[in-house]
């Protein structure tokens, strides 16, 4: 998928949303860019990144035509492990992004002393 069509996928998601799914949306959202997730990813250059949220990111799998909420241990890359292939539209994966639902998120962080 180019970048106009993930826009409009993006919009067409937003206007099925809530008033507080949408707020959500635009404190958690970012400029998109294709992250990398071998080897699914890698023949289109990686899958769309649209939003992060602790650690999370909300992507555009365009192998299924869907989005997908997974963990990523640094920005740009999704472990591929956390490789998902929903098919769920925009709005209802952000609000997996929120609720942080959906998704494996592994053992917390140590806190530094």
């Amino acid at each position: 998928m180019d970048l106009p069509g993930l826009q409009a996928e993006v919009e067409r998601g937003l206007g099925l949303a809530d008033d507080e799914l949408r707020s959500f949306f635009r404190s958690v959202r970012c400029v998109p860019r294709k992250w990398q997730l071998h080897p699914w990813g890698d023949e289109g250059g990686g899958f769309w990144v649209v939003a992060t949220h602790r650690e999370r990111a909300l992507w555009f799998n365009d192998i299924e035509d869907g989005f997908n909420v997974s963990s990523f241990d640094r920005a740009g890359r999704i472990p591929s492990d956390q490789y998902r292939c929903n098919q769920d539209e925009m709005h209802l994966a952000l609000r997996l992004l929120r609720d942080g639902q959906g998704i494996r998120l592994g053992p917390p962080r140590p806190v530094d002393a």
